[in-house]
C-alpha cells in the first residue's frame, strides 16, 4: 500500500501549501478508490485526499458501511492524521471498528479505529 500511496502523490494538486496527501479507500469487496488533495485559490473549495477517495466510492455506487479501511499518506517525515472535516465524513460512512491507516512518506504507520479517531461523533441521531 505504501508504494501505491507514494505514486499517488504525483496526482496531488497542492500549489499553495505544498502539502501532498494521498488516500486509498478499500471496500469490503476489495475494490480500491484513490484520492488526492486538490487545492484551490479559494481555499474553501479545496478537498482533502480522504474525502476525494471516499466520495469517489459513493459516486461509483457504494453505500454507507461498504468501506473496509482507509489508508492516508502525507508527503512529509511525520505521520499525518485526517482533518476534522474528513473525520466527520469517515464517521458517517464507515463502521466504527474500521481501521484508518495513517502513514508518513517514510512508511511509518499509525492505525486507529474510526471510533478512536472520532470518539464523539455527530450523526443522524443528533438531527432528530
Amino acid at each position: 500500500m505504501v508504494e501505491k500511496l507514494i505514486e499517488l502523490h504525483k496526482n496531488s494538486y497542492s500549489p499553495y501549501s505544498k502539502y501532498k496527501v494521498s488516500a486509498i479507500a478499500v471496500m469490503k469487496d476489495g475494490v480500491e478508490f484513490k484520492g488526492v488533495n486538490v487545492e484551490n485559490a479559494s481555499y474553501g473549495a479545496s478537498i482533502c485526499a480522504e474525502r476525494s477517495a471516499i466520495l469517489s466510492a459513493i459516486s461509483n455506487g457504494y453505500k454507507k458501511y461498504d468501506f473496509k479501511e482507509l489508508h492516508v499518506m502525507v508527503a512529509s517525515g511525520e505521520v499525518g492524521m485526517p482533518c476534522f472535516q474528513c473525520r466527520q465524513v469517515i464517521s458517517e460512512l464507515f463502521n466504527k471498528d474500521c481501521i484508518v491507516y495513517c502513514y508518513s512518506i517514510n512508511g511509518d504507520c499509525e492505525k486507529h479505529t474510526v471510533e478512536e479517531l472520532c470518539p464523539y461523533p455527530f450523526g443522524e441521531d443528533d438531527l432528530k
